[in-house]
């Protein structure tokens, strides 16, 4: 039909079609950063949420960093059973205090977390009796508790 009037065939080029896509890729971006929020995943500035397992999770690291587990800049392990009988001690008192206002999973990764902490305390204070009663082989006594005069 457009041959028979003498014109040219009229070619409409849709150029917006990339602006769409990039607006569809990003739409899909932001629905799973949403998503990611939402989940718990990440919080703002990609850092973990602040949130009750936050807690547990800052007390449990600083109790098994005391245990010798973590490493310090020197690459030494530390052993000091005063601080981390101390952060457990803390995560004891949270569990007291939150008792009956933190859900039921909440509830059971701190139980949880508190039996292992517990469990390997015990462990490692039994291997330290033991290593002092072999004449010390293996590390220096623990320190005195903080506060006491020597």
């Amino acid at each position: 039909m457009a041959d028979e009037a003498g014109e040219t065939p009229k070619i409409i080029v849709d150029s917006d079609w990339k602006s769409q896509a990039q607006a569809e890729k990003q739409k899909l971006q932001e629905q799973e950063a949403a998503r990611q929020e939402a989940s718990g995943d990440v919080g703002p500035g990609g850092m973990p949420p602040a949130d009750f397992r936050a807690v547990v999770g800052m007390f449990a690291s600083q109790a098994l960093m005391y245990m010798g587990g973590v490493a310090d800049k020197s690459g030494r392990a530390v052993f000091d059973p005063y601080y981390a009988q101390y952060m457990i001690d803390m995560l004891a008192v949270l569990e007291e205090k939150t008792k009956g206002n933190i859900t039921k999973e909440e509830a059971d990764d701190l139980a949880s977390v508190l039996h292992e902490l517990r469990s390997r305390f015990v462990e490692l204070m039994q291997m330290a009796m033991q290593q002092q009663a072999q004449g010390g082989a293996g590390g220096a006594t623990p320190p005195p508790p903080p506060g006491a005069t020597t």
